[in-house]
């Protein structure tokens, strides 16, 4: 037997309360259905209808036709369950006609009926301009999508680098390192990938040229585990939002600290998981609502460790189900959260 495979099973007798179905009914805001095109949509629904999940935000909605065709699969029974976000291409930037082609492109999707843009994390670590330079976060030629987004009211979600243990050594120090073993290509070889300090400063640096648009940060920014600069960037940067997607287990290890901080943000942190697996929200509701010692998260090559319950008040539980995301994201039907 190797360390991959040792999964003892704990002897600890606390009590335990395993919640299936949230509290308060919530909006995911980071999901990603590829085939919503073509996708039957009713089991999809059922099962939101299970966990209390009133609103899907697909952040895969790509552009031209196969946004046409989710729209339109959308529209025929579900169209105030999901909420689509456009995706552009910012290797364009370069070519002529940009950025009016862009512009035109966003514009007439705001009118089919998106919602926001999703920015992958590709821009800033592997997209390159014609000449094959990087393309910066903050590249000034990418100004004029940003300040489009604001004119048209609509948020950027925007996930921006890796975990910093990515850049780090793969040795027995790197806590994520049972993750790079199993998936090598997740390693950041610092001799050939911008810094993790440098592409974050980019990001930060995006937000503050465009105050008059919302961006909600991605898995925490990345910082879920240094909450004291997270915290220090949302006080500088009122135009910023974060979700929780894929870092829960951050938030699962530090429950007295998170807690605080959570309470202190409430206002603009949201709920987000991204890959859909029905039974893996369980350990959010977990962690979110319950005062539950030492459970599992449910993937094991993210967090080794064990998680706690951070028992958040109800009325910052509402706020970070579905009341901050019905504030920045338009389009969601208030009477969904109706009692």
């Amino acid at each position: 037997m190797d360390v991959e495979e040792y999964s003892p099973i704990s002897t600890l007798k606390v009590p335990e309360h395993n919640p299936t179905k949230a509290k308060f009914p919530f909006i995911d805001v980071h999901n990603h259905q590829f085939t919503m095109p073509i996708q039957n949509l009713d089991k999809l629904v059922a099962e939101m209808d299970e966990l209390n999940m009133k609103v899907m935000v697909n952040l895969s909605g790509y552009r031209g036709k196969y946004l046409e065709w989710t729209l339109d699969n959308v529209n025929k029974k579900y169209s105030n369950r999901f909420i689509i976000f456009l995706n552009i291409d910012f290797e364009e930037l370069d070519d002529e006609g940009w950025p009016d082609n862009t512009l035109r492109l966003m514009e007439d999707a705001k009118k089919l009926g998106i919602n926001g843009l999703k920015v992958y994390k590709n821009l800033g670590l592997t997209e390159k301009d014609n000449n094959g330079n990087r393309i910066a976060v903050d590249d000034p030629r990418l100004d004029p999508i940003w300040a489009k987004c604001g004119e048209l009211g609509i948020p950027v979600l925007i996930h921006t680098g890796e975990p910093n243990a990515f850049w780090k050594p793969k040795d027995k120090y790197n806590e994520r390192w049972l993750e790079l073993k199993q998936y090598p290509s997740r390693y950041k070889d610092p001799a050939k990938n911008p810094s993790f300090d440098e592409v974050m400063s980019e990001q930060h640096n995006l937000f503050r040229k465009h105050p008059n648009t919302k961006f909600i940060n991605a898995h925490l920014g990345w910082y879920g585990n240094d909450l004291e600069r997270l915290g220090a960037l949302m006080d500088e940067l009122p135009n910023m939002y974060a979700e929780i997607g894929a870092v829960i287990a951050e938030l699962g290890r530090q429950p007295r600290t998170a807690r605080e901080w959570l309470i202190k943000y409430q206002d603009r942190i949201m709920m987000g998981k991204d890959t859909y697996k029905k039974e893996e929200y369980y350990t959010y509701f977990r962690v979110l609502e319950t005062n539950d010692e030492y459970f599992d998260y449910y993937r094991k090559r993210h967090a080794h460790w064990k998680m706690y319950g951070l028992h958040l008040p109800d009325s910052v539980l509402e706020k970070i189900y579905f009341k901050n995301a019905m504030k920045v994201i338009p389009g969601i039907d208030g009477n969904l959260f109706k009692n």
